[in-house]
């Protein structure tokens, strides 16, 4: 059996019509992609640049006082938010940007040829999916630097022995004991290392954790 290709019907005028507004969507497509990878790639900068001037306002900033489990679980979750937010930033880049090379011009030096329009919607496709992976990768690692700054601030501390002193004029301090020097003692409190003059305080008290004192103690 032979197959012949046969002209088909001429055209109508609403067929030309929708001809040049596809041909014309084709056009502004890769433009629409990438001012769409811009806004998305400026809101979540924002973002992560917000979450982590509020991670510096206040809490525990040292890990290592942390329990032993708390402590590797925020230093798991920042290096998972470090891959997740330098993969997404990669993606969100290429799709802003294309890839770091010079571009090609068409054989017949006519940007309008089909096999610029081609290479457009191709180069379309792949900025929109590159947006479609930085999107949800640049958010991960939001929630996981929330997760680790939420980790520090509220964690357990790590056990260990801590030492209460009362000054003369009624002042707690209580901490974890560094050193002792020249009867001074330096501690490691949740305000950071104060030293305590043991030659002048009230009590020192050997506790276990620095909580209200017992009555009578």
């Amino acid at each position: 059996m032979t197959w012949r290709a046969r002209p088909g019907p001429a055209g109508s005028p609403a067929d030309r019509l929708a001809a040049r507004h596809h041909r014309a969507l084709l056009h502004q497509e890769l433009p629409r992609v990438r001012e769409s990878a811009l806004a998305w790639r400026n809101g979540l900068a924002a973002l992560l640049t917000g979450l982590v001037g509020f991670s510096l306002l206040r809490g525990r900033s040292d890990i290592g006082s942390l329990a032993a489990p708390y402590a590797a679980g925020v230093g798991v979750m920042l290096l998972l938010a470090l891959l997740c937010g330098g993969a997404g930033g990669l993606s969100l880049l290429r799709a802003a940007h294309g890839r770091p090379a010079a571009p090609r011009p068409s054989p017949g030096g006519d940007d309008s040829a089909p096999d610029a329009t081609a290479t457009d919607h191709t180069e379309a496709l792949r900025a929109a999916q590159a947006l479609g992976r930085g999107v949800p990768l640049t958010l991960c690692c939001a929630a996981l630097l929330t997760g680790a700054v939420a980790v520090a601030w509220y964690g357990p501390p790590r056990d260990g022995p801590r030492v209460s002193v009362t000054t003369p004029d009624g002042t707690v301090v209580c901490g974890e004991p560094l050193h002792t020097r020249g009867g001074r003692m330096t501690l490691r409190t949740d305000a950071g290392l104060i030293t305590a003059d043991l030659t002048r305080a009230s009590t020192v008290h050997a506790v276990m954790s620095c909580g209200p004192l017992p009555a009578g103690g």
